[in-house]
């Protein structure tokens, strides 16, 4: 047993790098529950693994005292020189108290401390590989389905995506293979936690990544995204290289980068637009396709009014006032759309606009608030 013992340790030591300290100093303190457990045993005790023989001794240790109150905790003085002249009160004293029969129980402890050790090794491992993959997207398969949770396959482990990670109208069929972001990795006491999501805006970044080079080698750069999965996503992008064209870059020859993204996310809709330093600019390609006039700010309430053509009012809200909305997210500004036809005069040098002081229809106009 002993030698089966000193293997196991140092297979784990090799195998899994725990060191064989930690381990025996785990079983030296399970033993000596397990000492008092077994012998009904009050006092105290230490336990003393050898690792070159693997023999294990337990011993009692007293406190050496002038008179003793309880025995099972003190020894006199007196005792205590005449098996050492060299002990002075206050020491330790300790005496060997291991039992005929304690072998079997010191393996099968030695034993379940070794198990769960590699347990909480293997946990460790697996954390610390998928603590790498946070906030990045990784291929797994579909296993199952709760009323929660979608649970996928990542190879090591399982991982979960809740409702609010799950596309809407996407269908999950088991052994379905699909690419999640890895949203957050929790250590619990029950091991390793993985959350994925198909809903994070991060997905999007990431998928342009892995299919546009420009994006992956930071020439084309995402400065925002505003999504709603499942339907429509608006991707602000700009370039460092004034030779490269950022949205085009991202679109590619007859669309083809965009549209692997848009097949990867089921054929959600993907607005590029380019980012521009004027915000002006930057809210009328936001708005795209709609044509914008004017633009008119309160920066110390990060709002502003969007002057647009009468005819082309509704393809600017869009469909329920999705294109405003997320041009809003996009921007971080607060936008309000009104019509040509309910403006008095636009100056189109300053972006500023006078409004009459009639009062516009609800129909004609809508307020996209970015934190909708």
């Amino acid at each position: 047993m002993n030698e089966e013992m000193l293997g196991a340790l140092d297979a784990l030591e090799k195998e899994k790098g725990i060191k064989k300290e930690v381990v025996i100093d785990a079983i030296q303190a399970a033993l000596v529950s397990a000492y008092k457990r077994n012998y009904n045993q009050a006092q105290n005790v230490e336990v003393e693994f050898d690792q070159k023989s693997g023999n294990i001794h337990v011993y009692a240790v007293k406190k050496v005292v002038d008179d003793v109150v309880d025995a099972r905790l003190e020894v006199s003085l007196k005792e205590a020189l005449a098996k050492n002249r060299a002990y002075e009160i206050g020491d330790d004293f300790k005496v060997e108290v291991t039992p005929a029969n304690f072998g079997r129980i010191s393996a099968q402890t030695a034993k379940q401390v070794i198990m769960q050790r590699l347990r909480e090794a293997e946990r460790s491992q697996v954390y610390n590989e998928y603590t790498q993959y946070e906030h990045e997207i990784i291929q797994g398969t579909v296993l199952r389905r709760d009323n929660k949770y979608i649970y996928v396959d990542l190879g090591d482990i399982e991982a979960v995506m809740g409702r609010q990670d799950q596309i809407p109208n996407e269908d999950y069929q088991t052994h379905d293979r699909i690419k999640v972001f890895v949203s957050k990795v929790e250590n619990t006491t029950k091991g390793p936690q993985v959350f994925v999501s198909r809903t994070n805006p991060e997905l999007v970044k990431r998928l342009f990544e892995q299919e546009i080079p420009e994006v992956y080698d930071g020439t084309v750069e995402i400065v925002s995204i505003a999504r709603e999965a499942g339907d429509r996503s608006k991707v602000a992008v700009r370039s460092t290289n004034p030779n490269v064209d950022p949205v085009g870059t991202c679109v590619g020859p007859k669309g083809q980068r965009v549209q692997a993204i848009v097949n990867e996310l089921d054929g959600e809709n993907m607005d590029i637009v380019k980012w521009e330093e004027d915000p002006s600019d930057y809210i009328a390609n936001a708005l795209n396709p709609a044509q914008v006039i004017a633009v008119q700010f309160d920066e110390a309430q990060r709002e502003c009014m969007v002057i647009v053509p009468d005819y082309q009012l509704s393809l600017a809200i869009g469909k329920r006032g999705q294109n405003a909305r997320l041009a809003a997210k996009l921007t971080g500004y607060k936008i309000d759309i009104k019509p040509e036809s309910e403006v008095e005069f636009v100056d189109d040098d300053d972006n500023d606009v006078d409004v009459a002081d009639e009062s516009v229809n609800d129909e004609s106009q809508a307020t996209s608030d970015p934190e909708e």
